[in-house]
């Protein structure tokens, strides 16, 4: 039993109210290597097999299947020389770079994984997309933050960030499954990645064809002629011995045990990469079952009401931008603090709520004909645009509280967040216009791009600066609470005066203290904070009394 083309679109719905069912190879097609026929193939197969069973639905006869069906991976490519080496070479430098710290490193490591996952794609007759390349430059990019950024918490985002785009660049993806499960499918190889290593490596070494024992034997009397003649060279030559100190990182006895972990973690790392990038599984034949589509009447009743109390609150909030807020204040009994702090944790609420009906309104909504994918744009574009004046509305409320209380690392955080979910809104709205193909992969983008931005321009360094700022308008600081900042945080905090200056940096002047980390795992932001404090050492009149009667004079004045 075969449909009509009418009848096919309108069983599969608008492209931009719900996304189209994925059969055959089309579903990979754009994410899939232009000569991976193993992926083409079984991705066709799957989409036939998808196809059968509506057609058994539709006879009567329900077949019920996980979601799952169909997603595992191909048999991986034999693994060849280059992506042995490359994650040889990724365990090594582990070893030797990841055990002082994480700045620079980090990128430097990165670099031998992605040409090990490189050389295991070409094996498997994968060729990298644009938006491989995207995801792969944005890894990269993410992983420059512990590199400038002495705090960890932005630092541990950017990492977690890389580590998710980095796994969607090595799988693809362009529906909202292959982009929700993309970044944990790594998780998938953890196992089967460094077994497959293990077998090339038996398969090299076990005979004459490709034999890498005398390679191996070669390198491994190259580094014990490296060791020895390099530890004489060092004894002979001071200058020599700085120099090689300098630049060698620390491989003594002592940390062995520590530096093996670190080469374990660093092969095997590289190995779960090259596996996911030689047979990723297919996250995007991931097939979610569509919900009922409700009637008109049923559908856009709640969501018109919904709308008309928002504009109901909108408005409300435009007459108080422009009276002013001291009339509320008064009749409410509120102070301007408390009124800025209640108001913006329920409005930060009522963003993500937001985001929960447009996903529920997009299941159910009616796909009949062209008038209800009108509608469904003109209801939901609707709520998206008064919900942007929420957002504005929540950012404006934060931006009151920080005038009063000053700026922290929660606030900052919250109101990223809010950002980011007006931007989804955004997004949400030209999806309704142009389609809907391209908004998962957008999404996620934005929220790496979001974590990017959010490192680079460095959020202890902006409490600090706008604190500073806010001190010379008010004469308030919170002392306490600069003092547990990182020294991105040292440029703006030393404009301050003594010997509120020395107060405010001594805690972090003591976390620096000491011959420091080698440069590989120095972030810009300490080796700035070490030059300021060198070229303007601490006042020792601010002992513990002086600044303890600064921190309470200046909270409560």
């Amino acid at each position: 039993m075969s449909d009509t083309p009418s009848e096919a679109e309108q069983r599969e719905g608008p492209e931009d109210a719900v996304p189209a069912a994925r059969t055959g190879d089309a579903s990979l097609k754009d994410d899939s290597a232009p000569g991976d026929s193993t992926r083409g193939d079984s991705g066709g197969k799957r989409g036939s097999d998808a196809h059968d069973v509506d057609e058994g639905e539709g006879r009567g006869g329900p077949l019920v299947e996980s979601w799952f069906d169909g997603v595992q991976a191909a048999p991986p490519a034999p693994v060849r020389t280059a992506t042995l080496w490359s994650a040889l070479a990724t365990g090594v430098v582990s070893m030797l770079l990841l055990g002082d710290g994480l700045a620079l490193n980090l990128l430097l490591v990165a670099i031998p994984v992605a040409l090990c996952a490189y050389f295991a794609a070409q094996a498997a007759g994968r060729r990298p997309n644009r938006w491989t390349l995207v995801w792969g430059i944005g890894g990269l990019a993410l992983l420059t933050v512990p590199a400038l950024r002495d705090a960890d918490w932005p630092s541990f985002l950017a990492v977690v960030a890389a580590v998710a785009v980095g796994s969607l660049a090595l799988h693809g993806g362009r529906t909202w499954t292959g982009v929700l499960f993309g970044p944990i499918g790594l998780y998938t190889s953890l196992v089967t990645g460094p077994l497959w290593g293990w077998q090339g490596l038996r398969k090299r070494t076990g005979g004459a064809r490709g034999n890498l024992g005398p390679v191996l034997r070669a390198l491994a009397v190259a580094a014990v002629l490296v060791v020895v003649f390099g530890t004489l060279f060092a004894g002979a030559d001071a200058a020599f011995a700085d120099l090689l100190g300098g630049l060698v990182p620390d491989a003594s006895v002592s940390g062995g045990p520590w530096h093996a972990v670190l080469f374990v973690i660093g092969l095997v790392g590289a190995l779960v990469a090259a596996h996911t990038a030689a047979a990723p599984v297919q996250w995007d034949l991931v097939e979610v079952p569509e919900g009922r589509a409700r009637g008109r009447v049923e559908w856009a009743l709640p969501l018109i009401v919904l709308a008309l109390l928002f504009a109901a609150f909108n408005s409300v909030q435009l007459a108080v931008l422009f009276g002013g807020y001291d009339a509320v204040l008064e009749k409410t009994g509120q102070t301007y603090a408390e009124y800025a702090r209640q108001g913006f944790w329920q409005l930060l609420l009522v963003t993500l709520l937001t985001l929960l009906v447009i996903v529920f309104a997009l299941r159910w909504a009616p796909r009949d004909d062209a008038r209800d994918r009108t509608l469904v744009r003109a209801v939901l574009g609707t709520l998206c645009a008064l919900a942007l004046v929420v957002v504005a509305a929540a950012v404006r409320r934060m931006d009151m509280y920080v005038e009063a209380y000053g700026l922290t690392r929660l606030r900052i955080s919250v109101v990223t967040v809010e950002l980011w979910l007006g931007l989804v809104l955004v997004l949400i709205m030209a999806a309704g216009v142009w389609g809907a193909r391209w908004l998962p992969r957008a999404v996620l983008a934005a929220a790496a791009a979001g974590v990017l931005a959010f490192g680079l321009v460095s959020p202890d360094g902006l409490i600090a600066e706008r604190n500073v700022q806010r001190y010379e308008e008010k004469g308030t600081f919170d002392l306490d609470y600069a003092r547990g900042l990182s020294a991105d945080a040292v440029p703006a905090l030393d404009a301050l005066k003594e010997p509120l200056r020395s107060c405010a940096l001594r805690s972090i002047a003591r976390d620096l203290e000491g011959e420091g980390e080698p440069w590989y795992a120095t972030s810009l932001g300490e080796a700035r904070a070490r030059d300021i404090l060198d070229g303007r050492p601490l006042s020792p009149d601010a002992d513990w009394s002086v600044c303890s009667r600064l921190g309470t004079e200046l909270a409560y004045r």
